[in-house]
């Protein structure tokens, strides 16, 4: 059997989120029925996350397995780009070893949330509008609490079937881009609606509503109740996940 890596991005506005699903259309069902439609036999293909609904990115990783090796794998993303809608592009496909694994051997991922402060009408799809006064100072002092701790269950959706809310977050920051205030974290997982959760917190700090020993507590409470309402979707990105060099099979 040969495994294969897809490095894809997408537009999550019209989709119901990554991860298959009976009430909508979403990323992996199309990438699904595409390879299937090449291929003339169904394919299943595996995630590095689920992104929930509205949420978009610019990298994401799947894995799917082929009996034969696929002697074209530059024809088949030429392929799979004119089948699939204009909202996901798939950029390469790269062989692994077959033990490879696209969700549980990535060694960190990173997400990126963009706020604006003033009204746009060419931004507002991607990003989200904040109030002018948000105190970003205090907000990027309130990341630095991030470091302390590794359980993060005050900021995962409820009745998830994670076994652990443990997380290592290793980057977490807010810089200005031009107009654009954009929330950067790097963690080796995530828990579902993590991201969205922390920016909502984050806010009520800006907008001094929480001080950054209260948001410490938030995080010590180990309750989603305690923490900040989540962020809208439609201004979050995963942007960037890393493997291990050694899965990779060499070109020659």
């Amino acid at each position: 059997m040969n495994r294969y890596f897809i490095y894809l991005g997408y537009n999550g506005k019209n989709f119901c989120g990554w991860q298959s699903q009976p009430n909508g259309i979403s990323v992996q069902q199309s990438i699904e029925e595409a390879l299937a439609t090449i291929l003339r036999k169904p394919v299943s293909i595996v995630g590095a996350g689920r992104t929930d609904a509205g949420v978009h990115a610019r990298l994401m990783v799947a894995h799917f397995d082929w009996e034969t090796p696929v002697e074209d794998l530059a024809f088949l993303v030429e392929k799979l780009n004119r089948l699939l809608p204009k909202d996901i592009a798939i950029y390469r496909i790269v062989p692994v070893i077959p033990e490879a694994h696209a969700r549980f051997d990535a060694t960190s991922r990173t997400y990126q949330y963009y706020t604006i402060s003033r009204k746009d009408p060419f931004h507002y799809e991607f990003v989200y509008k904040v109030p002018a006064t948000l105190d970003f100072e205090a907000m990027n002092a309130a990341c630095q609490v991030l470091f302390e701790y590794i359980d993060f269950t005050s900021f995962s959706k409820l009745h998830t079937d994670v076994k652990t809310n443990n997380c290592r977050i290793y980057r977490a920051e807010w810089k200005q881009e031009d107009d654009l205030w954009v929330f950067t974290i790097q963690a080796d997982r995530f828990l579902r609606n993590m991201v969205r959760a922390i920016v909502g917190t984050l806010l009520e700090v800006g907008r001094g509503k929480l001080s950054i020993d209260g948001f410490r507590q938030v995080i010590e409470a180990k309750d989603r109740g305690k923490a900040g309402t989540s962020a809208p979707g439609h201004a979050l990105f995963l942007v960037e996940i890393a493997y291990p060099e050694e899965l990779f099979v060499s070109a020659d």
